[in-house]
């Protein structure tokens, strides 16, 4: 009878051991969705602040010279002109207009971003005299031989991503926020998420990882030479963007930033393509 009784003690102790050994990972299991919740509202709400601070300019032409350098290290220039412009309740629109080579002058690519669906892209070709349509399904092609692809060229519309927070780093003497966001379009996206690093006075992008299907680095995108204007937009004066894989890169210097020029929607239709000088 003892050794019954002995028996039945450390079964009822073994199982007490078990639930007091379980109990906190019990308790801990909804605190760590409430970590994952946290980290992706904090993510989206960096990107909304970034978002706000970035609006508000109008519309705005500007110059810029491309570079485009092969693995050798062989350069070919390029002179652009950009307009742009802020529309209500949806996403930029922008026209890129090629000055020169005389082999590209005249080519003149129109940007609808939306904030949900596919944006509208159109590439006026002068050698052909037409205008092309870019589907969706090619808005991860490079465009004009540079490392930015179509998708990059959009306005970033936050409604278009899910973010998550990572933390904070020092880069080039700024403290920063990053995250990481992730397109919903993962069917037509080049990439399978995006890492990105803001500072935390005025949330300014100092740079951008950017992977690929198979989640392997595929770009790197700095940026610096900042500049205010309308007292509080900023602007970026030079990007430099890497692939890592074919080794090519893409410089992006602008200049010569005017705001608010009284652009309207009749400059950003599919005529204007044509007409672009």
């Amino acid at each position: 009878m003892m050794n019954r009784n002995n028996c039945r003690q450390r079964r009822r102790a073994k199982k007490l051991y078990l639930v007091a050994a379980l109990l906190p990972v019990f308790f801990c299991l909804p605190c760590f969705t409430c970590l994952a919740a946290d980290t992706d509202d904090m993510g989206y709400r960096i990107a909304r602040e970034a978002d706000r601070r970035a609006s508000g300019f109008g519309d705005f032409t500007a110059e810029m010279e491309m570079i485009l350098r092969n693995r050798q290290g062989r350069e070919s220039h390029r002179r652009i002109r950009i307009r742009a412009m802020e529309t209500e309740n949806d996403g930029d629109k922008s026209l890129t207009i090629f000055d020169s080579p005389a082999d590209v002058k005249g080519t003149a690519l129109l940007t609808h971003s939306h904030k949900s669906g596919d944006d509208d892209q159109w590439l006026y070709l002068p050698a052909l005299k037409r205008v092309k349509r870019i589907s969706s399904r090619n808005k991860s092609g490079a465009f004009m031989g540079s490392e930015f692809s179509y998708e990059d060229l959009g306005s970033l519309e936050i409604e278009k991503y899910t973010y998550k927070y990572l933390g904070e780093d020092s880069l080039n003497g700024h403290d920063c926020f990053m995250l990481e966001r992730y397109p919903k379009d993962k069917k037509n996206s080049g990439y399978s998420r995006i890492v990105s690093w803001l500072d935390q006075d005025e949330y300014r992008l100092w740079k951008e990882e950017y992977y690929d299907k198979r989640k392997r680095l595929l770009k790197t995108l700095t940026l610096g030479d900042y500049q205010r204007y309308l007292k509080t937009i900023w602007r970026v004066r030079f990007m430099h963007m890497v692939n890592h894989q074919t080794g090519k890169e893409t410089d992006l210097i602008w200049s010569n930033f005017f705001f608010r020029t009284r652009l309207s929607s009749k400059d950003f239709n599919k005529n204007s393509l044509k007409r672009a000088r």
